[in-house]
């Protein structure tokens, strides 16, 4: 052979090798139901979860229990996934800033045997801070404008 096929197929391995490595570490969406099965066979599998904050009628997080004079590196709160199962979920670390105002979150992390979700990474789907006002062009104020000049 030559040595160019030589590196060639070389080439090619390696390449199959990264593949096969970063679809080993690449997690899936679920939901809660999914995520507890995927624990039963591999305590260690890391699963997105997309959900919501469980809210009252205030806006106020259902049984969110956070004590930074206790323990600042645990967060314990409710979610509701997409497919409407909620769950008790465990985050230690500190709270996220504006955890509060997230409309979605997803958890990253998995489920233990005794049913609940314990997160490494939170990642939050904020309101836009511009959505209250929003800017519409208006024509003739452009006309205006121009008119001036």
């Amino acid at each position: 052979m030559k040595k160019t096929h030589i590196i060639g197929l070389i080439l090619i391995a390696v390449a199959i090798g990264i593949i096969l490595i970063t679809t080993g570490d690449a997690s899936t969406y679920v939901g809660f139901d999914e995520a507890e099965r995927i624990a039963q066979n591999d305590p260690n599998q890391k699963v997105h979860v997309v959900g919501t904050l469980k809210k009252d009628a205030q806006g106020k997080i259902v049984g969110m229990h956070f004590d930074p004079a206790v323990d600042a590196n645990r967060l314990e709160f409710i979610v509701q996934d997409s497919l409407g199962r909620e769950n008790q979920v465990v985050y230690a670390a500190p709270k996220p800033q504006d955890f509060e105002r997230s409309e979605k979150i997803v958890l990253v992390g998995s489920m233990k045997s005794d049913k609940v979700f314990y997160c490494d990474k939170i990642l939050l789907k904020c309101p836009s801070k511009y959505q209250e006002g929003k800017i519409s062009a208006d024509s003739t104020a452009t006309y205006e404008a121009k008119k001036q000049l």
